[in-house]
């Protein structure tokens, strides 16, 4: 064995070594257990950072473990390969966005493979593949024929810059979130998916996924945001030009003899009518037009509106309401319009507060009286009053009789409703999987025959930032009707790139599958026992992952319900962000590495210049590693330098996985030195050779070497926890080095020593393989010649070494730490209190003072009252 540790060669034999031997491909097993450990699939932005570090190793240190404890595994590896960022990364450069794409997926598929992660590339997938995309427009038209997937206009958010469609999650304090740019609303046609005919089935199958964080079930919980209420019409005031009825739906029927005026979104039907003859309403629409469509937003933002001068009647009382266009009020949520009750909403009382417009209590405590005149809202449920003949009423019959009331009257009923909403998935860009569809001025919108998919996706195009390339490439969009045989135009519109990642867990089973979308391999591998992501996908992409396979349920492609039976969502690694806003509001980020900091006299930080020109940059302060942020650390000067394991090592060892990181280079060395001595630890024991382990040796231990013993497989015992139940590297970690200490200060060269340091070895390589498995690999064929590591089983903690023959006690006095004793293991109470009150350092704190009580917690501490 050589003296020194060069884990640049010993990773690059360990890899070639797996890659002969196929250790990783994952096959078929019937009767053996299977664990499939899938890890969201990166984005192929041109680098790894640290945080894809973290979240592969993650599922790597399981896999491996599953694997050592005889599980079949499938981890897989692919590629979200569409999206905006390539496009405008080809602007940049001037190449096509699948250039681009493809060279990134070269480098970052060379990347991970340095990391020596125990994937199955065979199974590799590219989204961006026609043969991936094929069935993503397959099961579109079947979504279609099922009336699952539908065309409407919709009022969408829009990038001007970029010209192209933003989901609310896109839209940062009103700006696109790339390029900065004011966002309008627009209405133009959409294809939707009806994710809302799946709510109640998505919400009720949350209560089954016990392996999800519970932070994570009650945000997609909320996101569903199944209520229970009513339907309200509010008739039009003719006299005063309203064009129609107002529907409104409310969870608080109870408070509706305290509307007095109603509100509706900038494209509300009634507020166009009045805008039409109004410059003044106009201007504000077109204002509203350019705010948020985030909810969050909405509920921070100045509350802004203005009057139509129209009317419409309260459905009871027959009062005459105002309506007003409001920046609160969203078109896509609801009907577009609300019952504005100011006493008992937030929002209305702000916007009621600053419109000087009637502010009306109907609700009051429970108990006592509600202090008239309100300073805000009052919100919480209670008893109507001054409600007519629905005073005195707790929450739910008021909400009971006023719905009975409205029913009689045929202006309202009672109805639950959905936050969710169904998903809108065209997108107005290139770089995507072409909508199968095909636009005929005879025959309408016809879908493309399943023998003509799929409709493929020029690679050739380079886009110039002036919209669509596929709207102006006729020999994309000139094709023939697939019905009447006439010249037609394809559908330039591509799907969004959550469609890409909502069934890709599913094709990692059968990718070499040309003939179907599925096959039978999924029921072998799915659900994926355990998936590992960031917290920012909670929402969307899992809901609709979960959407997508259970409309391949339906169709019969998968037997599942849920695709996910465990969830971890990994804690962010954190950088600092820079960036330069342009004179056109589009901002460029660059990489930590690219900045100087600049500091004053003092020391103290004053700014930061770009390196390239020395001139000032902005900081963004602390985010999340991401490509679209440019604030990630390339891993790859670390492996060169230090070697994966100590990545690897590093990045487990840093915080629980579930924490966020903030990044900092101190800690990479330690991580280095800890992997030299554990090399130094065993070439200094096998300088006079490997030992075969004899457990009748163990019977031979002295004292102290039998507590070493126990501290051994202690550890064995906690690192399988660690990993097992509680998924915290870190405090596994931290215990092989707290036995290595212990293993340091054994310097006894007998055959029961050196037989307890083989197994003590022998055991850490295998503990520690799962997270750092090249030194493991190279120093498992030193301690065991003539064998490999990839086969060995996970260590079995042994319960008669654990068995101690005397215990360690604290010993307190008035409650405060005053020293530690040894006792043997059964010994009574009497003699455990003689120890401690003889004890050396405790004698210093009682010493002429009366014991008034001691206090003997079993297994744990004596406290000594004085």
């Amino acid at each position: 064995m050589q003296e020194k540790y060069h884990p640049q060669e010993i990773e690059k034999k360990t890899q070639q070594h797996w890659e002969q031997t196929a250790a990783f491909k994952a096959v078929e097993t019937p009767g053996k257990p299977k664990y499939y450990c899938l890890s969201m699939f990166p984005y192929p932005s041109g680098k790894l950072h640290m945080g894809h570090v973290r979240n592969y190793t993650i599922g790597d240190v399981l896999s491996r473990y599953r694997r050592m404890q005889g599980y079949n595994v499938l981890q897989p590896m692919g590629w979200d390969a569409f999206g905006l960022p390539a496009e405008n990364a080809a602007m940049q450069n001037n190449v096509s966005p699948a250039k681009w794409t493809y060279d990134n997926i070269a480098y970052m598929r060379k990347q991970l493979k340095s990391l020596g992660l125990s994937i199955d590339w065979t199974r590799e997938i590219a989204t961006c593949d026609p043969s991936y995309y094929h069935w993503n427009q397959w099961l579109f038209l079947r979504m279609l024929e099922k009336g699952l997937a539908y065309q409407t206009t919709g009022v969408v958010n829009w990038d001007p810059i970029d010209q192209t469609v933003l989901a609310n999650e896109q839209v940062i304090d009103g700006c696109g979130w790339r390029t900065g740019a004011p966002v309008e609303k627009r209405e133009i046609p959409m294809y939707y998916l009806k994710i809302t005919q799946y709510a109640d089935e998505l919400l009720a199958a949350l209560d089954t996924l016990g392996g999800w964080p519970e932070r994570v079930r009650t945000m997609q919980a909320n996101w569903i945001g199944k209520s229970y209420g009513v339907d309200i019409t509010f008739p039009a005031d003719t006299g005063s030009g309203t064009p129609q009825d107002l529907k409104v739906f409310t969870t608080r029927a109870d408070t509706l003899m305290g509307a007095t005026y109603v509100a509706v979104a900038a494209e509300h039907p009634i507020a166009l009518h009045a805008a039409q003859n109004n410059p003044a309403l106009q201007a504000f629409i077109q204002e509203c037009k350019l705010g948020s469509a985030k909810e969050a937003d909405l509920a921070t933002q100045e509350k802004k509106g203005m009057d139509t001068g129209l009317f419409v009647i309260h459905p009871l009382n027959g009062e005459k309401l105002p309506v007003w266009v409001a920046n609160y009020v969203l078109m896509g949520y609801g009907e577009g319009a609300v019952m504005a009750v100011p006493a008992h909403d937030e929002r209305d009382f702000a916007f009621a507060t600053q419109y000087r417009l009637p502010i009306k209590a109907v609700i009051k405590p429970l108990e006592g009286n509600l202090a008239l005149p309100l300073t805000e809202a009052y919100t919480e449920h209670g008893i109507t009053f001054d409600s007519g003949e629905f005073s005195g009423l707790e929450f739910q019959p008021a909400v009971d009789a006023i719905a009975s009331a409205l029913e009689r009257k045929n202006l309202g009923s009672k109805r639950v409703q959905y936050r969710l909403r169904d998903w809108g998935i065209s997108r107005q860009r290139y770089w995507g999987c072409p909508i199968p569809l095909i636009h005929c001025t005879d025959c309408g919108v016809v879908p493309v025959p399943d023998d003509q998919l799929p409709v493929v996706l020029p690679q050739d195009l380079v886009p110039d930032g002036s919209g669509n390339p596929l709207g102006k490439t006729p020999s994309f969009y000139e094709c023939a009707c697939p019905k009447c045989g006439k010249p037609a135009r394809r559908e330039t519109d591509t799907m969004d790139t959550f469609v890409d990642s909502s069934w890709y867990y599913a094709r990692y089973a059968c990718p070499d599958q040309h003939n179907a979308m599925t096959d039978e391999r999924v029921n072998y591998w799915l659900p994926a026992d355990q998936y590992i992501g960031g917290i920012e996908h909670a929402i969307l992409h899992l809901l609709y992952s979960r959407f997508w396979s259970k409309i391949m349920r339906d169709l019969g492609l998968l037997k599942l319900d849920e695709p996910f039976t465990n969830l971890l969502t990994q804690g962010m690694v954190l950088n600092e962000i820079f960036y330069r806003k342009s004179g056109n509001g589009r901002i460029t980020y660059f990489n930590p590495t690219e900045v100087s900091l600049q500091h004053d006299e003092q020391g103290k930080r004053c700014g930061a210049i770009l390196l390239s020109d020395n001139q000032p940059v902005e900081s963004g302060g602390i985010g999340t590693m991401s490509k679209s942020k440019n604030n990630g650390v390339d891993p790859q000067k670390l492996v060169e330098e230090y070697g994966a394991d100590t990545a690897r090592l590093f990045m487990m060892f840093a915080s629980p996985p579930t924490q966020t990181l903030e990044w900092a280079d101190a800690g990479v060395d330690g991580a280095y030195r800890f992997l030299k001595r554990l090399w130094r630890q065993a070439f200094l024991h096998l300088q006079d050779g490997a030992v075969q382990i004899d457990p009748a040796l163990h019977a031979t231990l002295s004292a102290e070497l039998k507590t070493l013993r126990c501290q051994l497989h202690q550890t064995i015992a906690k690192v399988t926890d660690d990993l097992e139940r509680r998924h915290t590297f870190n405090t596994a970690i931290a215990a092989v080095m707290e036995l290595m200490n212990g293993l340091a200060k054994c310097l006894d060269t007998g055959a029961a020593s050196r037989n307890l340091m083989q197994e003590a070895l022998e055991s850490i390589v295998l503990l520690l393989s799962p997270i750092v498995p090249h030194i493991c690999h190279e120093l498992w064929r030193e301690l065991r010649p003539g064998t490999e590591l990839s086969g060995q089983p996970w260590p079995q903690a042994d319960n008669a070494a654990m068995a101690q023959d005397e215990i360690k006690l604290i010993v307190q006095v008035n409650g405060k730490l005053r020293g530690q004793i040894n006792v043997a293991k059964d010994a009574g109470k009497e003699a455990i209190e003689r120890t401690a009150l003889a004890n050396e350092h405790v004698q210093k704190f009682i010493e002429g003072q009366t014991v008034k009580k001691i206090i003997v917690v079993p297994g744990r501490l004596i406290n000594i009252v004085v």
